[in-house]
Parts: structure tokens; sequence; C-alpha cells
């Protein structure tokens, strides 16, 4: 299995820990420390050595922060984790904040004591979130302290050792270009940034600009490292030679020069000591290089990572193999339907489900010849209520029994050298209530309205995406997420810096691919999501039309459960869209199906 059932937290442990580095404040005069979900490459996706959120407050999730002061503590966590953060931690030690209503430079501004010491580890915090953090302590008349050290680290004797995973070379024909070419385009916007060398600090980026991938972190192919792009000359890259094959050491050598991670903080004061400017994306980059570079006399140019965009508007090439991608991952999907089918409610549990969707995933990466390298993260199951957690996963302790007459959230993904997959499908167990068949159609209507839409070039993920909720909001319902996140290829499962949120100010461009899920969560019951992705495309002209306009492509194939969908309160458009999207499932997955599955896929894809 790529994935564990095990618990990783236990709230018992909350305290002692928040004791102990309270002792270490007191020790360093420090009134206070920020303990944030990341490393030092600022990813979502950090290996175990960096889970020091998780270590110091029990929480698991991919994003928040925990703020330690001498006689409180604050966790703060979005909308996605409110239910995982109750049942994860101690809320008699941390008192649980909104990451987006009072993120902690709100907070601190507004309770910080006065003249207060709070530390923070530079190398966890961009330079946004360090300015941010400043200007609110300061505004407090209290002071911002940058540690050589990290607390934490100082008090978790049994800390994971950095990993040392080997790195592979991604096939051409997988990223659909050259990388010496990519360099070469990197080092012009480099010089058009007005920078004389640029650091790249997110793994995402050096694995598609050098062509490589790694296995640093759980269910991403990231090899963990940095590298210095110059607007000329060879670049260099950071990282442990000790996991570099030699045919991959071979390849990187023939495209940057290749030094040790402990070489980074003297390579970059020496560059800047020559009075460079160093191009930093202040969204991406640790506030500790921005020291590094202004203690040596340099000149920050705060600039957008230059990899990013390239990265997120796929080329052909990448667009072929997710679209593969996803016809081998639909098909493994459906047999996985198929077969939940076939089982009697309460017959069997998350786990079992779980377990059977990736036999599914690896069985039809064998028949392609094209192995299940991964999953694109841990498989979120959710039975009845379970599935009201929106990012749960189910560990032995919590593991449900999918019990009659109630609804399944499966969310899960894959990872094949040709494409990164994502989908959600939302299943009866039994016979659902009119309500839940209710709700499901009004999410299912908020899917349909982001696949159907046409849009102008610089349109925006947060014009559309109350597109995708109007059907909810006239029912008097919401969701608490994004209704869509970038997706890589082979890549991260979450992209920057597309996304259809209210948060989302990049345009969608051509070559994009988004997920496209919205939901609905009625604690304590059950829970709704719906998920396909898709990719920007360029519209076909319409007659009479004076503007090019932007489409999306649709790319997952798997049934809806037609169970599930109230036809009454489709519209005409509507029901066409799912009748031709179901005989697409069919017709292109179909063949690669057995008897009595296709069999199933008829039914399960019959018009309404």
């Amino acid at each position: 299995m790529f994935q564990s059932f095990e618990t990783t937290s236990d709230p018992a442990l909350v305290a002692p820990r928040i004791a102990k580095l309270r002792g270490l404040l007191e020790a360093r005069e420090l009134d206070g420390f920020l303990v944030p979900r990341a490393d030092e490459y600022q990813g979502e996706y950090v290996p175990p050595r960096a889970e020091r959120l998780q270590w110091i407050s029990g929480f698991t999730g991919s994003a928040g922060a925990a703020l330690v002061l001498k006689d409180s503590a604050h966790l703060f966590v979005d909308g996605r984790y409110t239910l995982q953060a109750r049942m994860q931690t101690d809320p008699a030690v941390l008192a649980i904040e909104s990451l987006v209503d009072t993120p902690p430079p709100t907070w601190i501004k507004e309770h910080l004591p006065h003249k207060a010491m709070l530390g923070f580890d530079p190398w966890l915090h961009t330079i946004s979130e360090a300015r941010a953090l400043r200007e609110a302590v300061e505004a407090r008349g209290s002071r911002l302290v940058a540690l050589g050290d990290n607390l934490v680290d100082a008090i978790w004797h049994d800390q994971p050792a950095p990993p040392l995973e080997a790195v592979d070379i991604h096939p051409e024909k997988f990223a659909g270009r050259l990388a010496k070419d990519k360099l070469a385009e990197l080092a012009e916007a480099v010089g058009a940034a007005g920078a004389d060398h640029c650091v790249l600090t997110d793994p995402s980026s050096i694995a598609w600009a050098f062509n490589i991938r790694g296995h640093d972190v759980p269910h991403t192919p990231l090899a963990l490292g940095f590298a210095i792009l110059g607007a000329k000359g060879l670049p260099s890259v950071f990282m442990d030679k000790r996991k570099l094959p030699k045919a991959t050491e071979a390849y990187l050598t023939q495209l940057a020069d290749i030094r040790p991670p402990s070489a980074l903080e003297e390579t970059l004061s020496a560059i800047a000591a020559k009075g460079a400017a160093i191009g930093l994306d202040p969204a991406l980059a640790a506030d500790r290089l921005r020291m590094i570079v202004e203690e040596a006399g340099g000149n920050v140019v705060e600039t957008a990572d230059p990899a990013r965009l390239p990265r997120a508007t796929k080329n052909e090439g990448e667009l072929a193999g997710s679209r593969a991608a996803h016809r081998r991952d639909g098909a493994a999907v459906t047999r996985f339907l198929a077969w939940l089918d076939r089982q009697a409610p309460g017959t069997l549990d998350e786990i079992t489900a779980v377990k059977e969707l990736e036999a599914a995933r690896r069985h039809a990466g064998d028949e392609a010849q094209m192995p299940l390298r991964d999953i694109s993260f841990d498989t979120i199951a959710g039975a009845g209520p379970n599935g009201a957690i929106i990012h749960y996963r189910v560990t032995h302790e919590t593991n449900r029994t999918l019990g009659k007459d109630e609804l399944f959230l499966l969310d899960s993904g894959g990872q094949y050298e040709d494409g990164t997959t994502d989908i959600t499908r939302t299943l009866a167990i039994g016979t659902p209530t009119q309500e839940m068949r209710e709700r499901y159609t009004l999410v299912l209507k908020g899917l349909i309205g982001i696949s159907l839409l046409r849009f102008p070039a610089g349109t925006r993920g947060m014009d559309i995406d109350p597109i995708a909720r109007q059907a909810l909001w006239k029912a008097g319902l919401d969701y608490g997420h994004g209704t869509g996140h970038g997706v890589g290829s082979y890549l991260a499962v979450h992209e920057g810096p597309q996304r259809i949120a209210r948060t989302g100010t990049q345009k969608l461009l051509p070559g994009m691919i988004l997920s496209n899920e919205p939901g609905y969560y009625k604690e304590g019951h059950y829970g709704i999501r719906l998920e396909n992705l898709i990719v920007v495309r360029p519209a076909e002209p319409l007659p009479g039309g004076d503007i090019a306009m932007h489409a999306f492509e649709t790319l997952t194939l798997a049934p809806f459960d037609r169970r599930l969908i109230v036809p009454s309160l489709l519209t005409g458009d509507e029901r066409e869209w799912l009748d031709a999207y179901h005989a697409r499932v069919r017709a292109e997955i179909g063949p690669m199906l057995d008897g009595e599955t296709l069999a199933w896929l008829d039914k399960a894809t019959a018009p309404l």
C-alpha cells in the first residue's frame, strides 16, 4: 500500500510538548514562538522531518500554524480542517482559530502582549509572511526575532533524518520539452525581471525546469533542493549527491553545477557581495534567503518564480500524457465502482474500499505498462458522518463500516509517469434520502456549470467560483473550501498559481489543469463532493462572436451515481451535458473493461 492507516497524532502529547516549548521560551527570554506547517522549501508537501506542526499540536492537515505564547496557545486552520483539528489536538491547550478570518498577523495585531519578543524560524516563513508578521508585531510595540535554530527541533529528540531518496530523469516524451530549452527560457525571464540571478525555491519548479522527479515527500514526486539561475551562465543545483544515481548525476552535470545543500548560503552570499540583483519570489522564498542577500550587500528583486506559469500552462505533450493517464485511471475507478456496487451494505469498511481502489489502479497501470508510481494523496474515504470531514484520513481507529442507506465520499488520485489524477465521487450505499439526492444534485449542478462555461481571456478563478455555488446558495447552502486547485504533470496534485476560489487572482490560461469540485457537508451526517479535472482550452468561435473565448475540456472519465440525481432539478442544458459526458465515458473507457464491468458501466451511463 502507498498509504498507511496508522494514527499519527495523539492529543494527550500536546500539553507536555507545549510545556517543553514554553521552557525554551523562558530560557531564550522569548514571549512566544510560531510553528508553521512548512519546511525551508515552503511547499505544501513536506518530509516527515519537517512535520513540526503535527508534532507540537497533533494536527495533521496540509495548512496551518501554531502560535505558542507564555500564557496561551493557538492553532490556526482553514475551513477544510476545522472538524479534523478539534479531534486531533487538545482544545484545552490549543484554542482553534480561523486561518482565513483571523490569520496569525491579524490575531497578533489584536492580541499579542505589548513589548513582547516573538521568535520565528526565517527558513519556515516566506518573505511576504515575515513582512506581515513583522508589521503586526511592531504594531503592538513588540519585536519579531529571527532565530538561528528552530525551537521545536531542540525538543524533538527522535526527529527523522532528512530524506535521501533517488532522483529520476523525467523523459522528454512526457515532459514535452527538453530541459535545456526550458532553462534558456528561464534565463531570459530572469534578465527581463531586472535580476542577475534568481533562486528557485519550489521543488516543483526545479523538477519541471530540469526534467527530474524524486521521492522525498509522500505521494508527490519531488526531489528537495534549491537552484540558482543566472541571466547568463550555468545554473547551480543544491542537492545531496547521495540522491543522484550515476545516470541522473551525469544528466544533471550537463545542465548545471551540482553543489551540496550546505553550500547554498555561502554561494548566495558570495554572489550578493558583488552587488548582484537577486530575484526572490516573496510568496515562495524563505525570509532567510532575503536576509542572506541583504546582509551580504546584494539587492533583492521581488519577482515571481519564473518557472511557475510555464509549469502551470501544460504543453501538448503533457496534455496528451494527462489524457492517457485519465483514461487508465477512469477504467480503474470504474472497475472499483462496479465492484463496490456488488457488495451488500454493512459488509465492508473504509479501509477495505481504499485497498481495493489502490489495487484497481495498480492493475490498470500494469495492464498498460504504465505502472502506478504512487497515489497522489492519502485517499479520502468517508462513510456517513466521516464524509463531512472535508480532508478525512481513515485510520484503524476511525475506520467505519459503509452502512445501509448512507453516503460514501471517495476522493482519490494516482501518480503515473504521464500524468497526475484526482477524482471524487459520492456514492449511495443502499437507498439515499430525498434530502441527500436533492443536495447531491445541487452539487452536480455546480460541477456542470463550470464544465459548460465559456469565458473571455483574462478571466480569473475568483470570477467563476460563484457559478459552482449558485444552486447551493439559492437553497441557503454552501461549502467551506475553494472550487478548484491547479494540478501538476506528474507533480503536485495541488499546484499554483491557478485556482477557482474566492482568492483565485491568477488569470486562467490555456493549458492550465484545474480541479472542479464543489461540495456540501452536513456535520455529523454526511458529505457530498464531486470532482473532475478540467483543462483550459481555446473555445470554438461562435457565429457573431467578436472576442476570443476559452472553455474547459474535462479530463476525468468515470460515471456519476445516477441514483443520487433528481432529474427534475436539472435544466435541459445540464441534462444534455451529463448524458454526453456519460456517453463519452462509455466510449473511451468501455474498450478497457471486461464484460461484467462493461455491463455495469452501460447501466451506470444510460441517458437520464
